[in-house]
């Protein structure tokens, strides 16, 4: 029988992770230039024949027949799990306008059962502590939904940050303790020059150096590239498909403040729908017509559940802001006992939120803030000393 393909790139993977190691270390020794393509070359050439003698040995295809299948077997997952990503992307692509007419559609459910359908008639037709009730749910309910639609529509319509063209990291002179762009000769070959490709680039030592194969470009620290927006964004977080759009550095704080006032108008509609939720439940009659009574009863099951599911993910991204990482980088911060960013939880808040807090609530900044952090721009990012001083 044919060894089945994930088989097959395992045991293509542990065979070949010690060459790479190899290869590896060699490059990052600077020993790219020539000899590292050559010994690139050498590398794929030595894969394809442990591939083949794996297939062979497994396969009771006749001899002739071995390499130019297992050749093919080849090329055909690598075609696949490019393709299964492709159709991934674009499925996400495609869902785009669909979830903001399902934000919008939760949004009109929870307005219809709250305004027009329980406290709207409540507030004219009734009076004293019921009237005041009323009046006090409106006005919360109007005023968190004028927050959650302004940040919602802040957070989907504002670039999260993209690499400039022309971006180049700056190299620190460890002798004279100056700093400099890569410019000039420096840039003879298509990315750098024989004499620091192996040492400049995605050099995991220096974290400001680090090269996007995909995007063919530098990209600055913290940046990461997303396959749905097709090109790299600056500290992203992650592709969100509720607001059709990377969260990086220029709307991260937006989108912190729609899940915090989503939470806050869920958890209000959810506790002025209680009463008449639990009124399904006891005997007696109860008011409205049926249509009603049922989009009450599923704007309280809606809300319930996004209250309850935006708390978790609340908690987590705060405790992510805390420590100065995203989403991204919690999975990066396994591998070191320390994170680097980390500068504490008032400056890793302020990286964020900026320092003006008259603006820590509403998806804009202060100039004053834009002027004096830099961080906000998703550019630069400050580090701990005594951290780098251990590396």
């Amino acid at each position: 029988m044919k060894p089945d393909l994930i088989s097959l790139n395992t045991t293509l993977f542990c065979l070949g992770g010690k060459e790479r190691t190899e290869k590896g270390k060699e490059g990052k020794e600077g020993k790219e230039g020539k000899e590292g393509k050559e010994g690139r070359v050498k590398l794929r050439e030595r894969e394809r024949s442990t591939y083949s003698s794996f297939f062979c040995s497994t396969s009771l295809l006749p001899a002739e027949r071995c390499i130019p299948e297992a050749t093919a077997l080849m090329h055909r997952s690598g075609v696949s799990m490019a393709w299964n990503v492709f159709k991934f992307c674009t499925a996400l692509r495609g869902l785009g306008s669909v979830m903001i007419l399902m934000v919008l559609g939760v949004v009109g459910v929870s307005y219809y059962a709250v305004v027009l359908t329980n406290y709207g008639p409540t507030l004219f037709e009734s009076g004293g502590v019921a009237s005041f009730t009323a009046f006090a749910v409106l006005l919360l309910f109007h005023g968190l939904l004028a927050m959650l639609l302004w940040c919602y529509f802040s957070v989907v319509l504002t670039d999260p940050g993209g690499v400039p063209p022309n971006w180049r990291p700056v190299i620190m002179d460890e002798e004279g303790g100056e700093a400099f762009p890569l410019v000039g000769s420096e840039f003879s070959s298509p990315i750098l020059s024989m004499q620091h490709q192996s040492t400049l680039i995605s050099d995991p030592g220096d974290p400001r150096i680090r090269f996007c194969k995909k995007c063919n470009q530098f990209k600055p620290p913290r940046s990461h590239h997303c396959s749905v927006c097709g090109r790299c964004v600056l500290k992203m977080d992650h592709h969100c498909v509720w607001v059709v759009n990377c969260v990086g550095a220029l709307n991260y704080k937006l989108f912190l403040l729609f899940l915090l006032y989503t939470f806050l108008e869920t958890t209000l509609v959810t506790m002025s729908l209680l009463p008449h939720f639990i009124a399904f439940f006891n005997d007696g009659e109860i008011p409205g017509t049926p249509g009603a009574l049922a989009t009450t009863f599923l704007t309280f099951v809606l809300n319930l559940a996004f209250a309850l599911s935006v708390l978790g993910f609340l908690i987590m991204h705060i405790s992510l802001v805390m420590g100065n990482t995203t989403t991204i980088e919690a999975y990066e911060k396994k591998a070191t006992p320390k994170w680097r960013y980390d500068l504490g939880r008032r400056r890793n808040f302020e990286q964020v939120f900026g320092i003006d807090k008259r603006y820590w609530l509403i998806p804009v900044y202060s100039e004053e803030d834009l002027r004096r952090i830099p961080e906000l721009q998703g550019l630069e990012y400050p580090t701990n000393p005594d951290l780098d001083s251990r590396l």
